[in-house]
């Protein structure tokens, strides 16, 4: 049976550690630029206990999206084993694209998938880079994207990749600035018949723009006489997390639901990293959809509580992780089932069901 397999992994997390004792001195203020009062250090220890995360880590002065990116990308080829030259496609995942240290400004000029291929020296026309901006899901809705053009003989390998450099878009004023971070993963997929029962099983994909399209935004600066024409990522952290917590628990069941599998079958949910809290929420809430009141030890390997949330980054790398035993206490075999889940700006949800 042919499907579609990852054939490789790669990731790259930035040297530079910005801990939460980074923030104690900050001055934080409201989306209604209302001074909080509450000192920085509270702040910082409060934020910990509602999202684990206790550091997370900023590209260097000189890296770009692109850098970071091109080597997750690099690190994935070479563990594929697989030609450069005979990748078709080169799909990145990323929001904000290129922006240099000092600035704001995002950079698409050309696309960040273009800027990867041209650092990796491939030179094969036929292999199409481009972008897609999907909100954090974007790696996830890569895969998915990529399944689809295998499927259909019109790729045989494919590069996605997932990259960001958050930090150079945070409004310092802003508390939710503690949660986002720099990172880049990536995989190699190709279509081919492994004379075992593998590769992507089935996917789920949801978009929400009625109400929901607004959750996370770029807006000015919560800091009262601050320039109104720069802007920073915002997010509606209450909306966002409700909004969740109802959806994302339906989506990976309606994924499984396609491939004839329940939750007793799944050996791993890697969930995109965004607040310990609200992803073990996520997931006590999918075992109740299968009326489970249980959570098996160890179903859902985390990083962010020492790498933040690097938005399409963060199930690629924390994959990857697992697959190459970085990860402690988290191993996956073949034929294990495993889930790849994600949320974010759209808001858009979605999920691959996947048979190492």
């Amino acid at each position: 049976m042919k499907r579609t397999v990852i054939k490789g992994t790669g990731s790259y997390v930035p040297d530079i550690i910005q801990k939460n004792e980074h923030f104690h001195e900050s001055e934080f203020y409201t989306l209604e630029k209302e001074h909080i009062n509450t000192p920085g250090e509270q702040i910082a220890q409060k934020f910990e206990t509602i999202t684990g995360i206790q550091e997370r880590r900023y590209a260097s002065d000189e890296q770009q999206a692109s850098h970071i990116g091109y080597l997750a990308a690099k690190v994935a080829i070479e563990d594929s084993g697989i030609d450069p030259e005979e990748i078709d496609q080169i799909i990145c995942a990323t929001n904000f694209g290129d922006i240099k240290k000092g600035t704001i400004q995002s950079d698409y000029l050309p696309a960040v998938a273009s800027r990867i291929k041209h650092s990796l020296g491939i030179k094969n026309p036929y292999c199409v880079a481009y972008d897609i901006i999907f909100g954090c899901p974007g790696w996830v809705q890569g895969a998915i994207q990529s399944d689809s053009f295998l499927r259909c003989g019109m790729a045989k390998n494919t590069l996605v990749i997932g990259t960001e450099t958050l930090s150079r878009v945070l409004d310092i004023n802003d508390r939710d600035s503690m949660i986002f971070s720099d990172g880049a993963g990536a995989t190699v997929l190709s279509y081919e018949d492994t004379g075992r029962d593998c590769g992507i099983l089935s996917t789920a994909a949801m978009s929400h723009t009625v109400d929901e399209a607004f959750y996370l935004f770029l807006g000015e600066s919560n800091k009262p006489g601050a320039d109104p024409n720069v802007r920073y990522i915002k997010m509606l952290g209450r909306k966002v997390y409700e909004y969740a917590l109802t959806h994302v628990p339906t989506a990976i069941k309606e994924c499984l639901d396609r491939a004839n599998l329940g939750i007793d079958d799944v050996k791993k949910i890697f969930i995109h990293q965004a607040n310990e809290k609200l992803d073990e929420g996520v997931v006590k809430r999918l075992y109740r959809l299968y009326g489970k009141r249980e959570i098996p030890e160890h179903i859902m390997p985390m990083s962010v509580q020492e790498y933040g949330n690097s938005s399409v980054a963060t199930v690629p790398t924390l994959f990857d992780h697992v697959r190459k035993g970085i990860k402690e206490h988290h191993e996956i075999n073949d034929g294990d089932i495993v889930i790849f889940a994600s949320v974010g700006a759209g808001m858009n949800i979605n999920a691959i069901c996947y048979r190492i």
